[in-house]
């Protein structure tokens, strides 16, 4: 039996679930943290700019929660186990993880996973099917947030295709402050 409150508890403290080489799931920190800014600092390329005015993706919420969790798990090598997107499901169904989706004629294009607790999302991957799908799902979630007031999306891990977001790194003293502000916020994610 998965234990959500435990489980969000976890997250509520820093840490995150990751599975393993041999896929076995354990609880991870880090001494740093990568954070997509919901202020000015957040940008994007022009290039991108033209794809959204475009209107070639409309974007949903838990559309298709499993096939975003599929979808991110099916890389090379991935963190997320099967046993890990069985607790992905039950923290969705209890109203905790979230799909954040971009779809386009009629099929999922891309997406991004996330734990929401209360003002903070706790990026948990992302993946696409489709060309730009997954950079414009993180143009309208970043929007998305920003309109709910969200104080924190953490990123967890940075890379290169965040940077170009505009994601940066922090020490974990500054992440806990700002966890800890985030979990005083009152945010509602799922209203689109």
């Amino acid at each position: 039996m998965i234990d959500v409150p435990s489980i969000i508890q976890g997250y509520a403290h820093g840490n995150f679930l990751m599975a393993d080489d041999k896929q076995q799931l354990g609880w991870y920190s880090s001494n740093q943290r990568a954070l997509i800014p919901l202020d000015h600092q957040f940008r994007y390329p022009k290039s991108l700019r033209r794809v959204i005015n475009q209107n070639r993706f409309s974007v949903a919420i838990n559309q298709d929660f499993l096939g975003v969790c599929c979808g991110c798990a099916q890389r090379e090598t991935t963190w997320i186990s099967s046993e890990l997107i069985q607790i992905y499901l039950e923290l969705n169904k209890a109203g905790w993880a979230y799909s954040f989706e971009t779809w386009q004629d009629g099929k999922l294009a891309g997406g991004i996973l996330g734990i929401v607790i209360r003002g903070a999302f706790i990026g948990e991957s992302m993946f696409y099917h489709v060309p730009d799908a997954s950079k414009v799902a993180m143009v309208k979630l970043v929007e998305h947030l920003r309109q709910r007031n969200f104080i924190l999306f953490d990123a967890q891990m940075q890379n290169p295709h965040l940077e170009r977001f505009g994601s940066y790194i922090i020490d974990n003293r500054k992440y806990m402050g700002l966890l800890a502000k985030a979990l005083e916020a009152n945010c509602d994610f799922i209203k689109m």
